[in-house]
């Protein structure tokens, strides 16, 4: 099967973005993506969240302007952090032929890792784009235990630099490094 790529853009919505770290820096990072995926004809998928302060048709719902999807590209509405859970992203991904999934969104620690592990479970390849994953503002007091958003970004992205799975080929890349190339490709290295 040919190597066929295609990026997540998770739960950036109008209430997620509004409590984001860095949210200027990270919708700008994955709107430059996004459209060079478009450029290279690589699928985007949105993908939003349904929930509490969450509900569908509200300000708080809605995907920031800046990447709002296209007419007639593929739009997952999910309730959990799972994005394949329940949703028809699977169906969309292999009517694409999709082979590995390119992640970005909110929140690092919840949805964005939840999908990224159920990809990799569900037999695709993963690239996670470093500077476009993001998680929420936090100050010390009001952190209930949880690390610096810089600090868990981080974190994140050196698990994913670390971890192996089996048949899989896992990518940490900063969104200008992002090629869209098959991983021996963009090793320098000819596929047998």
């Amino acid at each position: 099967m040919p190597h066929t790529p295609a990026l997540l853009v998770i739960d950036m919505q109008n209430a997620t973005v509004g409590i984001a770290h860095r949210p200027t820096e990270t919708v700008a990072v994955i709107a430059g993506l996004r459209d060079r995926a478009r450029a290279a004809g690589v699928p985007v998928v949105t993908v939003r969240q349904r929930g509490e302060g969450m509900v569908p048709g509200t300000e708080g719902w809605r995907v920031v302007p800046e990447l709002a999807p296209r007419e007639g590209e593929p739009v997952v509405d999910k309730t959990t952090p799972d994005s394949f859970l329940d949703t028809d992203l699977a169906e969309i991904l292999r009517a694409h032929g999709v082979t590995e999934v390119i992640v970005t969104g909110f929140a690092t620690e919840v949805c964005v890792d939840t999908t990224a592990r159920q990809a990799l479970s569900r037999g695709y390849d993963l690239v996670v784009v470093a500077d476009g994953h993001t998680t929420s503002r936090r100050s010390a007091a009001d952190a209930g235990g949880l690390m610096p958003a810089d600090r868990s970004i981080a974190q994140y992205n050196t698990v994913y630099g670390m971890i192996g799975w089996p048949g899989r080929s896992i990518r940490v890349r900063a969104a200008a490094d992002v090629d869209f190339a098959a991983p021996e490709e963009a090793r320098g290295v000819t596929p047998a």
